[in-house]
Parts: structure tokens; sequence; C-alpha cells
């Protein structure tokens, strides 16, 4: 991909099993078009995997459809890769949602609620707008 080339892709899935998979095959095709790195490209796969089951499980969205949004931008300044995934859900409030402790996890039945913390730690940027109309997560990963 050339100095100064943006590409945008947008694409929307039904919330339905493994529709998030197909998101993936983007973050691999405009991955790789920029150069951004294997390991890279998995982490935002991940990251996209972990953000749409979120969409799915959580949003309630009455459209049951999920909005995805990437950018891979080389322009002049840094390069970067970027999700943007949003529901038209119920919503939440992301700073009231604790971050999960470990010897509690492992004593419990219910092992989930690690995605928020799992997205955070695998991108650069992560951004979560949410209100009574949806939600959106933007997640910005930098080539260098």
């Amino acid at each position: 991909m050339s100095s100064g080339e943006r590409r945008e892709v947008h694409l929307t899935i039904p919330v339905a099993p493994d529709m998030e998979i197909a998101a993936t095959a983007l973050v691999s095709a405009l991955g790789e078009l920029m150069d951004l790195g294997r390991d890279k490209i998995e982490e935002v796969k991940f990251a996209v995997v972990e953000s749409c089951i979120n969409a799915f499980e959580h949003s309630d969205t009455p459209d049951k459809r999920v909005e995805i949004d990437f950018i891979s931008d080389v322009g002049n300044g840094r390069a970067y890769f970027e999700v943007g995934i949003r529901d038209s859900g119920k919503g939440f409030r992301p700073l009231e949602v604790q971050p999960p402790e470990i010897s509690q996890k492992l004593k419990s039945t219910r092992k989930r609620g690690w995605g928020i913390k799992i997205i955070e730690s695998l991108m650069d940027d992560v951004r979560i707008e949410s209100n009574e109309h949806g939600t959106r997560i933007v997640m910005r990963k930098y080539r260098e």
C-alpha cells in the first residue's frame, strides 16, 4: 500500500452464530495490504471477534445486525488500522463495567466477562460510546 493511501470498507452482519468470522476476513485482507504484520493482524482479528460477540450477546439490538467500519490508513501520519463496531441496542455504562477478578473467575462456573479487558489489551487505542440507542466501539492498532 503506497504512502498516503486510505481504504475504507463497511460491512453489515446479522446477529447470528459465527458471523463475526466474516469480519475477520476483511481484517486479514486490509491488514496485509497495509503491511500491518501477521501478529498485529491476529490481534485485531481477536479483538473484532470479542467485540462482535459482545454486541451479539448483550446489545438486544432490535434490527438484529451489527455495522462494522474498517479503515486502513498509511497517510503522512502514523499508519493505523481502525475498526468501528456499532449496534442499535440498549447500550450500557462502560465505566461501570468491573474488570474481572481472576481469583473469583477461577472459582466461578461462569468464566465469561473478559471481553472488554481482552480488547483493551490487544489494541493500541479503544474508545467505547454507549447510550440507550446503541453502542459503538472504536479500536485502533498502529503499524509501528
